[in-house]
């Protein structure tokens, strides 16, 4: 009787393997035929589930955005105080443990190259993101009155970006607690004097 197989689990495993060849080697290095030995696949068998190279990246790619949009959803079935919420939302965009810094060198890694390929112009969710939570902010009156809102967004994003990348290059420097520190400090200039920590 053959055996049945979960697709879905084989994908998983597969985008896992690719991580893994980009922690080791670098992104240069995860090619088809590398990435099919990671996983302890035959070529044949990891082209069944990606046809090309950059429909195996951007599944890879897909797979980080949506465990950040996982671990968001947790935050906000919460139901945790505005400031505190957005707080932990913002961390998660920014590798601060293991499993967010493997997630953002690959992320990082790959990006510059294939975006274009990949992802339309207009694909940008962490300002998609950073532009709901803002307006919501606003639209629930936490926020300072005299706020330019399309300033803020693009501001907030330039800190989440900034810190990312500088998280990745010196994360022996950027600890977990000293960003925690730098969003409190941003986020208390833009709420509202009620919803600071």
């Amino acid at each position: 009787m053959p055996k049945h197989v979960d697709h879905e689990e084989r994908r998983q495993t597969i985008a896992s393997a690719t991580w893994k060849v980009i922690a080791e080697k670098g992104a240069e290095a995860a090619t088809v035929r590398t990435i099919a030995e990671a996983a302890g696949l035959s070529l044949g068998a990891l082209r069944y589930y990606f046809k090309t190279q950059d429909e195996l990246i951007g599944f890879t790619l897909e797979l980080v955005k949506e465990r950040v949009q996982q671990r968001i959803q947790r935050i906000l079935e919460q139901q945790l105080p505005p400031a505190e919420s957005t707080l932990r939302i913002l961390l998660e965009m920014i590798p601060h443990n293991e499993e967010t810094y493997q997630e953002m060198s690959v992320w990082f890694q790959f990006m510059n190259g294939v975006r274009q390929r990949i992802f339309s112009p207009e694909s940008d969710d962490m300002l998609q993101g950073i532009t709901l939570m803002m307006t919501q902010l606003e639209q629930h009156d936490l926020l300072k009155n005299e706020l330019d809102m399309e300033v803020e967004i693009e501001r907030l994003r330039a800190v989440v970006d900034g810190l990312a990348l500088h998280a990745m290059i010196s994360p022996e420097k950027y600890t977990e607690e000293k960003l925690i520190r730098i969003l409190k400090t941003h986020l208390n200039e833009i709420f509202a004097a009620s919803e600071k920590d």
